[in-house]
């Protein structure tokens, strides 16, 4: 059922009964670590579709196994029981076809902002010849903004468009699924809002699939076409799924006048703060 205004409504996170055709497929996912102390499992019989051009927000604690769920996705991980199945084929190592934004940016700091998009752009199509590569990395500098800072290095940069470049370099390749690790966790709230904005702008023009991790319900209500929210660790599944229903494109202080907005917003802080809150005081 969708999420209503009736915040005492179950919703069911496995009603796929819309999707005529399977772009990405979580199936039954689960991953258990060995430890000194006896395996350990993190996340437990995981189910999740996702429809080709979805933008889908997953939130939880820390330790729920966000990031883990996500790293089967691009690669990075491997399921210990379950699958994961991009458009009917099982992902068994990293590849083009996904690519991953981290919190870190991960650029290579004696490169320049050119040379670092030019570097994925270059590994994914070696036969492209020069000037096309070259057209394609200017391309995406001038989609996130960075055309004057294409010879600068990212120690002179700021944080904002060190993600900036992270997001151009990850896009220059076209990938079918974008992959968001927190990108914007380690921002001050204006830049965060700022590449909120921009990334939805790019998003609406190419429609790639993203999956996006973030600890900011209000991120992921403005941006999100669905929100998964997880339950904690360990052992850790999907508890709901709630629908975003605010049309597209969208614009923040519309949203933020709908009183549909505070109805997600606190039933969302209310699974998380009430219902699978930390028990600070567990072993």
């Amino acid at each position: 059922m969708a999420y209503t205004t009736t915040t005492t409504q179950t919703i069911n996170p496995y009603d796929q009964s819309s999707v005529n055709e399977t772009f990405l497929k979580i199936d039954n996912v689960s991953k258990i670590y060995p430890t000194p102390k006896g395996p350990y499992t993190v996340l437990d019989g995981v189910n999740l579709t996702v429809n080709e051009g979805e933008f889908i927000c997953v939130i939880g604690h820390s330790g729920c196994g966000k990031s883990t769920l996500l790293n089967m996705v691009s690669g990075f991980a491997d399921a210990t029981y379950g699958s994961v199945r991009l458009k009917g084929k099982d992902i068994v190592e990293p590849g083009p076809d996904r690519m991953v934004v981290f919190q870190g940016y991960a650029l290579l700091p004696w490169l320049t902002v050119f040379e670092n998009v030019y570097l994925a752009v270059d590994s994914v199509y070696p036969s492209k010849l020069e000037a096309e590569k070259r057209s394609i990395v200017k391309e995406h500098l001038a989609l996130v903004g960075l055309s004057e800072a294409a010879d600068k290095k990212p120690p002179q940069i700021s944080g904002g468009m060190k993600q900036r470049v992270s997001i151009a370099r990850a896009l220059s390749i076209r990938p079918e699924v974008l992959i968001l690790d927190e990108p914007f966790g380690a921002l001050d709230a204006i830049t965060k809002e700022e590449l909120q904005e921009e990334l939805l702008k790019i998003w609406q023009d190419h429609r790639c699939t993203v999956l996006m991790i973030t600890h900011d319900i209000d991120e992921a209500l403005f941006l999100a076409d669905r929100l998964v929210m997880m339950t904690n660790g360990p052992s850790a599944n999907i508890g709901e799924i709630l629908d975003i229903p605010f049309p597209r494109p969208r614009d923040r202080d519309r949203i933020m006048e709908d009183p549909e907005y505070y109805n997600l917003r606190n039933y969302a802080l209310d699974f998380l703060y009430n219902r699978f809150a930390h028990d600070d005081d567990a072993a």
